[in-house]
């Protein structure tokens, strides 16, 4: 099959094909539909995240199962699905406890390091996938505890984003900050993430949902799908400007781009004893500053890891 394959001394991705070496239990096969290019994925062809090569990118993709291994319960064939990162071993007290995202046993869905990988190349280098996944590629090959099934009417292109950008978006506002009716919230940045966070403030009742970014397009994207107020940051200091909006900064600041200067941002929006989230990823070796005034003030600044959902729920 063919793939989308990121190699050593090189940011072009080169479609090639490459083999798969067989289901083991609890692995299933998807044809490929759709997939999306998350910012994640950008963060590997940029350096800012380093994983090893050759390696296939893409985590947020749909298709139609083909092939089923030993133990597969969840889906079968000819279902159509949605992949996800998070690949909870099902059976660990945070995965017991509803919180997935935080599974200590996390390498249970992959293959142990002495196993054969799941594809090859044609010279026969293991090739390792993007978050278990590897949606750049006509077939996938993953655990079923990164699949979720999903009704046949669901249109392909939209239901690939499910599995990333939406339940994070939306998993940041109701799991992680628990935005309220007629609460403040700021999110920074409106790209698929972002737009998310603002659908799902608009859909707890947010009274107020000021969306900043440096692109026009962009914010007005932000205001389509329910931001109250647009801040174009290359305009002024977006920090001042959601302060005027809101006299005191906001309840839920929200970081969707993943730089330590918009964490910042975002803790400095954020009205005494309200919170910042960072929701965009960062660089590995990236750290943030947090002066104690804020934290005098009782603020704090929250990460957030796929919007802390269970993909099943």
């Amino acid at each position: 099959m063919r793939a989308a394959v990121l190699h050593d001394g090189s940011d072009d991705l080169v479609i090639e094909e490459i083999i798969d070496t067989g289901l083991r239990p609890r692995e299933v096969r998807v044809r490929t539909a759709a997939c999306g290019l998350c910012h994640s994925d950008m963060h590997v062809l940029d350096g800012t995240l380093v994983r090893p090569r050759p390696h296939v990118l893409g985590h947020e993709a749909a298709g139609v199962v083909t092939e089923v291994g030993d133990a597969v319960t969840s889906v079968a064939v000819g279902d159509h699905v949605v992949t996800c990162l998070v690949q909870g071993c099902g059976t660990c007290a945070r995965c017991e406890g509803g919180e997935p995202t935080l599974c200590t046993h996390a390498t249970a869905t992959r293959r142990a390091g002495d196993d054969e990988p799941r594809f090859r190349t044609s010279t026969g280098a293991a090739v390792t996938v993007f978050a278990n996944v590897g949606g750049l590629s006509e077939e996938m090959v993953l655990d079923e505890r990164g699949l979720v099934a999903i009704p046949d009417d669901v249109p392909m292109d939209l239901a690939a984003i499910l599995g990333c950008a939406v339940v994070t978006g939306l998993g940041a506002v109701f799991n992680v900050a628990r935005v309220q009716p007629g609460e403040t919230v700021a999110v920074i940045g409106c790209g698929g993430v972002g737009l998310n966070v603002i659908q799902g403030a608009r859909i707890a009742g947010a009274s107020r949902i000021i969306a900043v970014d440096i692109a026009d397009s962009k914010l007005d994207a932000a205001r389509a799908v329910g931001a109250t107020d647009i801040v174009n940051a290359s305009a002024g200091d977006p920090v001042a400007k959601v302060i005027a909006l809101t006299g005191v900064g906001v309840d839920h600041a929200f970081e969707v781009i993943g730089k330590p200067a918009t964490a910042q941002q975002a803790l400095a929006m954020a009205a005494n004893g309200r919170d910042g989230y960072v929701v965009g990823v960062m660089s590995d070796n990236s750290t943030i500053e947090v002066s104690s005034e804020y934290t005098k003030r009782g603020k704090s600044l929250r990460g957030v890891f796929m919007g802390s959902t269970r993909p099943r729920v």
